[in-house]
């Protein structure tokens, strides 16, 4: 089964598909393709090609760079971005505090930090987690005290992504102790990751690799002018970033590339003297995930259309968590096809394994994380079985 677009919005594939194709430079996009770490110059580079393009923020604001595009469409530039191995604009930049900015900053904000934004001169990170409030967020305990035009703010966050490139931190912090609802006590602030007291703390992945990191603060102080919003109404703000993060977790087009080199793959592989695709179990499996991958994009058709209004649908509940389980059903199909060449994990250039063996394990494992950020799979069964089954 094809989805069947329209003249016009088959005209718009195309035209996404040749920029994406023409436009980011081949060896980026070769290196996305071979599951190989983008760095941060690749991923600055991209998005400004992006954003001069006026591709970058198609959901934000027309006024701020956005497009006044149908979802459907929004929905054809991510996935054919993905699907040409393009580095997505930064989720922290582009999905998490630019809309938050452009819905409950202030003027002034808006005008400093959205262009900017857009255009990865500034690199956010996101500081949310903390040990002891993952899923748990309004647990956290980081505190900031207002004293005169600052807040001095002291704690820890952990799982910070990307925290090493970034310039700054947008942070949930708790303002109001006292709150008689943990919720209600939080605000957001942002701030310069090189303000003094800002400590950054590597983390080692099963990967092998420093995607994340702890953060810790120690008598930071911040402007209050970087209070986002309204103090002690941050809870609302975050529950507002994390349905638009949720919504991008799903990665429809990323999937369908990685099942389409599953695919290709077990041609090549041979097992009992003939190809891999050939054995029936194999090729139920494959058939079981692309039937699964297609009712996933009809569900994220479903949540777009109806989220013209800005807000979030609840059912980017359902993407995150289907979404997320697909990848990494997606990413363990690829392991199981290179079978023993997938223990050449961590092998050299030097290796006779092919390197999308070598890569298969390391991804198979960096990707457990996906059903736990964004809100955890079983955080988002009970916002469902509330929001959506009304249980």
């Amino acid at each position: 089964m094809r989805l069947q677009l329209s003249p016009e919005d088959e005209a718009f594939r195309q035209e996404m598909r040749t920029f994406f194709t023409t436009k980011v430079p081949q060896a980026t996009r070769d290196a996305v393709a071979a599951r190989r770490d983008v760095g941060r110059e690749q991923y600055v580079e991209t998005q400004r090609i992006l954003n001069a393009a006026g591709l970058a923020v198609p959901h934000w604001p027309v006024e701020w760079g956005g497009r006044d595009w149908t979802p459907l469409q929004r929905h054809i530039w991510r996935e054919e971005m993905q699907l040409a191995c393009v580095p997505e604009p930064l989720a922290f930049n582009t999905s998490m505090i630019g809309p938050v900015i452009a819905a409950f900053g202030d003027d002034a904000q808006k005008q400093r930090f959205l262009p900017a934004t857009a255009n990865l001169d500034i690199w956010w990170c996101q500081g949310f987690s903390e040990p002891d409030a993952g899923s748990d967020l309004a647990s956290l305990r980081t505190t900031a005290v207002r004293e005169g035009d600052e807040y001095v703010v002291n704690g820890q966050k952990t799982w910070t992504t990307l925290g090493q490139y970034a310039d700054w931190i947008f942070c949930l912090v708790r303002t109001d102790p006292t709150a008689e609802k943990k919720q209600r006590g939080i605000s957001m602030l942002v701030f310069p990751m090189d303000t003094p007291g800002v400590t950054l703390r590597p983390i080692e992945l099963i990967d092998g690799g420093f995607e994340v990191n702890e953060v810790f603060f120690e008598d930071v102080r911040v402007p209050a002018e970087y209070l986002i919003g309204e103090e002690n109404r941050g809870w609302d703000y975050a529950k507002f970033l994390l349905g638009n993060e949720r919504a991008g977790i799903a990665r429809v087009g990323a999937t369908k590339r990685l099942l389409a080199d599953a695919k290709q793959l077990a041609t090549e592989v041979r097992a009992d003297g003939r190809p891999l695709s050939e054995d029936p179990r194999m090729a139920a499996r494959i058939a079981e995930l692309e039937n699964e991958l297609l009712a996933l994009e009809l569900t994220a058709l479903r949540v777009v259309a109806h989220s013209t209004d800005g807000k979030p649908h609840p059912a980017s509940s359902v993407l995150k968590l289907r979404g997320s389980e697909l990848q990494q059903a997606a990413t363990e199909l690829i392991v199981d096809i290179a079978g023993p060449l997938s223990l050449a994990s961590f092998a050299g250039e030097d290796s006779q394994v092919p390197e999308w063996a070598r890569a298969a394990t390391p991804e198979y494992l960096n990707y457990r994380k996906v059903t736990i950020y964004g809100g955890s799979n079983e955080v988002q069964r009970t916002i469902i079985a509330g929001t959506i089954l009304g249980l």
